[in-house]
């Protein structure tokens, strides 16, 4: 028997089709978040930050110790 059968036998076909569709929801998602109105002063903001010379940090939630 050769390993050809045995996989063909496995029915491992089914991850394939679940990892294309998994990927097209993930791509689709990040396609809208990019696309909607409100986005664009975060991705202008974003776009300068390797540019800034002194940037702002980022805030930090209520009751973090963290940079104390």
């Amino acid at each position: 028997m050769k390993l050809s059968d045995i996989m063909g036998f496995a029915n491992l076909a089914i991850y394939a089709e679940v990892a294309m569709v998994l990927f097209l929801l993930v791509f689709v998602a990040i396609a809208v978040r990019l696309w909607l109105p409100g986005s664009q002063q975060d991705l202008q903001e974003a776009a300068r930050l390797p540019l800034d010379d002194d940037p702002t940090p980022a805030a930090t939630p209520r009751g973090s110790t963290h940079g104390r």
